[in-house]
């Protein structure tokens, strides 16, 4: 393991006394973060639905770097002057931010295209607008205040494979990678901009939005380890933070992301891995 030392060596954005936002900060992989950075000596700023589970979280921050460097905030991303007030509340408390990791996500399964129309706004609402809402609020401020920044958005292998199951959440998590990957680019080319943007890509893990698990399953990371591969990941710059799990190795990630692109190139039926004319041959493809 990478001591917060050689992190913070290597990446000076995490440095005590740094300032770090995260939202879905209450539980789950977020709230792994939250810990990781007041662990590391930085201020934290969580922002959540109110209630027990946030209340909780921060008295466990505060019981890591103290009360005076914990904040959080009631706050729901799909409401932009939401964010608004988490800005306000975050750079009021501690000033200039230098991580923001838009994380807040929900998984709820509205069904099929055709159907709950309401849920699945709801969720495009959470999932890819209070990413959208994040950046546009946050960014501006990075910027002005000239200092290297990071901006962390939780992505999700289901936005890469899309396999079947929950489209709605699918096709929330294909949009951040889509607009991530154009943060990263604008931001690549914005004049004295010292800010990049980073897609963490978790893999099977243990959180809140885990379905029907009441406790971890032996194929699941946890928040905690996602967290550890997300920093060592960081202090390699890269973008595309692809995490495996206790039975996804990276080998594995990248032949079901390149058949699934190999949809559109062979001109296969949309989602053949799951199509039962094309089932013998994927499984020869992950055999070779």
């Amino acid at each position: 393991m990478t001591t917060d030392a050689e992190i913070q060596s290597a990446l000076p954005t995490l440095a005590s006394g740094n300032v770090a936002v995260i939202t879905g900060g209450a539980s789950g992989i977020g709230l792994a973060a939250a810990k990781r950075f007041a662990a590391m000596g930085m201020k934290t700023v969580i922002a959540d639905i109110g209630g027990a589970r946030l209340d909780q979280a921060r008295q466990a921050l505060a019981a890591i770097g103290g009360d005076d460097a914990v904040r959080a905030v009631d706050a729901d991303v799909s409401y932009i002057d939401d964010v608004d007030r988490l800005a306000d509340a975050a750079f009021a408390a501690f000033g200039a931010v230098s991580v923001l990791m838009n994380n807040a996500g929900v998984g709820n399964n509205p069904g099929k295209p055709w159907e709950n129309r309401v849920a699945w706004r709801e969720l495009m609402d959470t999932n890819f607008w209070g990413v959208v809402h994040g950046v546009q609020v946050f960014a501006p401020r990075m910027l002005a205040a000239n200092t290297p920044g990071l901006i962390i958005n939780t992505g999700s292998k289901q936005g890469i494979t899309t396999p079947p199951g929950n489209l709605a959440y699918n096709v929330s998590k294909s949009a951040v990678k889509t607009f991530t990957e154009g943060l990263a680019h604008a931001l690549r080319n914005e004049p004295g901009a010292y800010l990049s943007a980073h897609l963490l890509i978790p893999g099977f893990t243990y959180t809140g939005l885990t379905e029907g698990a009441t406790e971890k399953p032996a194929g699941a990371w946890t928040g905690e380890q996602v967290i550890e591969f997300m920093l060592a990941a960081l202090v390699r710059r890269d973008f595309y933070i692809l995490c495996p799990d206790n039975e996804t190795t990276r080998p594995m990630d990248e032949k079901r992301m390149a058949w699934a692109i190999g949809d559109i190139i062979e001109n296969r039926p949309a989602l053949s891995r799951w199509h039962p004319d094309h089932k013998d041959a994927f499984a020869k493809f992950m055999e070779n």
